[in-house]
């Protein structure tokens, strides 16, 4: 009689957000992270085992100056190396565009899906909605979900729509299983890209009847002990970056297309686990150099080292970043998205690379005068504790601003600027970059019309980039610190 049961190894990453190199163990000397000794580990048990897949959960892109300088045509071709066997789409896929996304999928040699992302005015799905791979005689069924902050992404394009609420995308996940989840399908799989929170709510939405055994996600950057099993689903996600990779050694029984046996580990990834992939290193070397002579230059020095070690709180460098953006546009206030600067820290010495790396997103900054009850009402929103979650948005804010949030009320208790209350009655000057311009009302709490009811709007640059540059080029030996510019009691 043949064996119902079969075992198979599913690798997973995600939010790998362009982590190339491997770095050294702080005391240890030892390598960790980096692609070359991932791709040295999977590589590793794909000899060792039969049936292995890897799949990757968003946000391959971003967080590299040699992702940025491509516009992630280097981090495709890289991927093509450690060939995925299947990959779902995050928010960062879309920072260079539409167009340029689904360029980057005909570069991709493996299949990307997403279930919930529409072409609205034809109602037909932007992306392949589900792939199934034969291994060993089972099929699996893969499908993908994406977070809504691929819309804040595409503001300006009308053309593209997504069932973003967590609802909608089980009803959308619903129709894939509905329509393709037969007696053949041994697994179903949901590739996510929504946070493990998000996620943990969408497993208790999923219906008995179409059968989804897990959910591997990403967007949140959760370290996990074990994974969750909520409505028999598994769910899990591996952290960020390449220093670690989830794996699950599975049994799955055809008879009953269900999991009988699993475990779950978190698998760091240093030298002691896999030897680097020579040949990915040199082939991300040819890249490297590539850049290495455009950017190897020196801009600036620091009196000392900043750093950003959490988006949630004020850091001593977002403030030195958005007091370059205050300077630039002559205003009361700037702020800085959190999560647009992307290095841990800064400096002292800081080259055109380190700059890249540290702010990749060339954006625009935009000088609004608002009324000070408007001002009020965005510091209101932005601080508040729900916000801080790690899935908010949140924001460094320039010198002369004072804002204390008491959590235990939920209460902004005190906004000043320059030492002095703001008045509602009176207008204020505030700057803030074109993805939260186009995004105001959800991020900020204030609509594109109370940001231009004065009247009084000027873009003052095309390139944030540019300001801040210029703004560390002219001011050598600076620093920043952490002084009480945002306050939780």
């Amino acid at each position: 009689m043949k064996d119902s049961k079969r075992k198979f190894v599913i690798l997973h990453s995600n939010d790998m957000h362009g982590d190339f190199f491997a770095e050294v163990a702080s005391g240890k000397g030892e390598l960790i992270g980096g692609l070359s000794l991932l791709s040295g580990y999977i590589n590793k048990v794909r000899k060792e085992e039969k049936n292995v897949l890897y799949v990757i959960s968003g946000d391959m892109v971003q967080g590299s100056i040699i992702d940025s300088e491509y516009k992630g045509i280097s981090t495709i071709e890289i991927m093509n190396y450690l060939a995925p066997d299947v990959v779902a789409l995050g928010n960062h896929e879309f920072d260079y565009g539409l167009p340029h996304l689904l360029f980057l999928e005909k570069v991709a040699n493996f299949p990307i899906v997403s279930a919930n992302l529409y072409i609205k005015q034809y109602n037909r799905r932007l992306m392949k909605p589900y792939h199934i791979i034969k291994k060993d005689g089972f099929e699996f069924l893969f499908t993908g979900i994406i977070t809504d902050k691929i819309l804040d992404a595409l503001k300006q394009d009308e053309l593209i729509g997504s069932f973003v609420t967590l609802s909608e995308a089980s009803r959308e996940v619903g129709k894939i299983c509905n329509a393709y989840k037969n007696d053949d399908i041994d697994l179903t799989v949901i590739l996510t890209h929504i946070g493990f929170e998000s996620d943990l709510k969408l497993a208790k939405m999923m219906k008995k009847e179409w059968g989804v055994d897990m959910i591997i996600g990403g967007h949140s950057h959760t370290i996990l002990e074990k994974p969750s099993k909520i409505n028999e689903i598994l769910v899990t996600q591996a952290g960020v970056g390449t220093n670690q990779i989830g794996r699950f050694d599975i049994t799955v029984d055809d008879e009953s297309n269900s999991i009988v046996d699993y475990e779950w580990r978190l698998i760091p990834i240093d030298n002691r686990v896999a030897q680097p992939d020579k040949k990915l290193t040199e082939y991300i070397e040819s890249f490297k150099k590539k850049v290495d002579d455009k950017y190897n230059v020196m801009i600036s020095k620091l009196s000392r080292k900043l750093t950003h070690p959490v988006r949630e709180q004020e850091t001593s460098l977002g403030n030195l970043v958005a007091d370059a953006f205050r300077d630039s546009a002559n205003c009361d206030v700037a702020l800085v998205g959190s999560g647009s600067i992307r290095s841990k820290e800064l400096g002292p010495v800081v080259s055109l690379m380190d700059l890249m790396q540290c702010f990749p997103y060339d954006d625009s900054l935009t000088r609004f005068t608002v009324t000070g009850s408007s001002l009020l009402e965005i510091f209101k929103h932005i601080m508040r504790l729900e916000n801080r979650d790690g899935e908010g948005e949140c924001y460094q804010v320039s010198s002369g601003v004072c804002a204390v949030y008491c959590d235990e009320d939920n209460k902004l208790v005190e906004l000043s600027i320059n030492n002095k209350p703001v008045d509602r009655s009176e207008f204020y000057t505030i700057c803030l970059q074109g993805y939260h311009v186009n995004n105001s009302e959800k991020y900020l709490n204030i609509t594109a019309k109370q940001l231009n009811e004065s009247g009084q709007t000027k873009v003052v640059s095309t390139s944030a980039q540019e300001v801040l540059e210029e703004f560390l080029r002219n001011n050598q030996n600076i620093y920043r610190e952490v002084e009480g510019r945002l306050i939780y009691k």
